[in-house]
């Protein structure tokens, strides 16, 4: 599963981004476990939405499991089991864990203006390969996103760090006549 944050300046919405995400579950490459998504206009006036492709039962089980680890995290075996009921019950009550005071909390953060998106992914069509990797004894120990903006930043680092290097060359050459 892979979490997504997304921040929106200036949201211009056409109903492109909908249309890749039903595109991309139709085809069974992902599974949507859980967006929230919170738009506040000029005015201030907020819209959200949340969604999932979980059923019922699964949303019990996902429930458990988060809200498990996270009363595991805060308090130890005792923690564990309040947070699996909680997570249980927040299923239940279609939440999927985020509260109305999470979507306040997130809502108040985002400036008027602009919008965010949080979703949580599964990539359907990893599985047989992650599968195969734990197979082999294989541990993800890292992971991320190359974005074409990130790749330009590396770019201007590894441009930055020719020039110092041809500049610290270039300067033993000269100090050794």
């Amino acid at each position: 599963m892979q979490l997504l944050v997304i921040v929106f300046d200036n949201p211009n919405f056409h109903g492109q981004i909908r249309s890749e995400l039903e595109s991309v579950m139709n085809k069974g490459m992902i599974r949507l476990i859980d967006l929230l998504f919170v738009w506040k206009d000029e005015k201030g006036n907020i819209k959200s939405m949340e969604a999932t492709q979980l059923d019922e039962e699964e949303r019990m089980r996902f429930g458990a499991v988060v809200g498990g680890l996270i009363g595991y995290g805060a308090d130890g075996e005792e923690g564990a089991k309040g947070g699996t009921e909680a997570g249980i019950l927040a299923a239940a009550q279609e939440n999927y864990g985020i509260t109305e005071e999470d979507i306040l909390e997130i809502t108040d953060a985002v400036p008027d203006g602009t919008a965010a998106a949080i979703l949580i992914i599964e990539h359907l069509w990893a599985k047989n390969l992650k599968q195969a990797i734990r197979d082999a004894g294989g541990v993800l120990v890292s992971q991320g996103m190359l974005t074409p903006e990130l790749l330009v930043a590396v770019g201007e680092e590894l441009a930055e760090a020719v020039k110092f290097a041809e500049k610290k060359k270039g300067s033993k050459s000269a100090t050794a006549f």
